[in-house]
């Protein structure tokens, strides 16, 4: 585990450079100050870069909120979400016979956003859903509304979809906010039939390996601040990894590393 003032300096070992959003490129509402600045410098450098997101959205509109916060339209030639991963396995048929979700979002409409072009249907009644979805969550402490849909679908022994395995997600200011996968890994924990989508689990990595076409994964370097999700993910698929630690952890000690997952590199923020 090597500590390093600017990923510049490491940059020229891969032949891609994988970013998480929240956390490392972001806070969810602004772009943190030096990573415009640095994904400027590595685009000019011909870095060929991707983004990987524990979003229940699909690629475009993340595509879209990092644009929006001033980063360059050509910078990231793939952006991959679990919403989007999520997506195409629908499409596909990979997911079997379900067509009748039961949806939990962050905001009404972000399910018929997400599903235009799907040969599906959402449904308000939980008992009759073929399978519920939980895309995301409106920012909360607690989400009692949320679980008690759940806790009655556990109830019904309901399949439940988890397109955000992240169990919490930073906002400005230092403040964090709980995700999807907090609610799904509860819901697994009681018994329940999960099927996450996202980091760390290996489909996603493997994803952005085929459309990025990085077919060595030695030469892919994974960026972000989540141990669990980012870190322990680009492990298992034998990708190296940088650590940012301004993110989740920002006021954590060295012992954050005593048991887990190391880190190839570990910075303090992205620069």
């Amino acid at each position: 585990m090597q500590r390093i003032d600017s990923i510049l300096s490491v940059a020229d070992r891969y032949d891609t450079i994988v970013f998480d959003q929240w956390g490392v490129l972001h806070n969810g509402t602004s772009a943190y100050p030096q990573a415009i600045a640095t994904i400027t410098a590595l685009r000019d450098q011909g870095v060929r870069m991707a983004v990987l997101s524990n979003s229940g959205k699909r690629a475009a509109p993340n595509r879209d909120r990092i644009t929006g916060m001033g980063f360059r339209a050509d910078a990231f030639g793939t952006v991959m979400t679990s919403g989007e991963a999520l997506y195409q396995d629908i499409a596909a048929n990979r997911l079997g016979d379900a067509r009748a979700f039961y949806p939990i979002t962050a905001k009404h409409a972000d399910a018929q956003v997400w599903a235009d072009g799907l040969n599906i249907e959402f449904t308000d009644d939980v008992q009759t859903c073929d399978a519920v979805l939980l895309m995301g969550l409106p920012d909360a402490q607690e989400h009692v509304a949320e679980q008690n849909v759940l806790d009655a679908a556990l109830a019904a022994g309901k399949h439940l979809i988890c397109s955000n395995p992240d169990r919490a997600s930073p906002r400005a200011n230092g403040q964090t906010v709980q995700s999807p996968g907090a609610l799904a890994h509860t819901y697994a924990a009681k018994g329940g039939n999960v099927t996450f989508y996202g980091k760390p689990h290996p489909a996603i990595f493997n994803a952005v390996a085929r459309v990025t076409g990085s077919s060595n994964p030695a030469k892919v370097l994974m960026v972000g601040d989540s141990l669990e999700h980012d870190i322990a993910g680009a492990d298992a698929v034998g990708w190296d990894s940088l650590f940012v630690r301004g993110g989740l952890h920002a006021d954590a000690t060295d012992t954050l590393f005593a048991n887990g997952t190391k880190p190839t590199f570990v910075i303090s923020e992205l620069k």
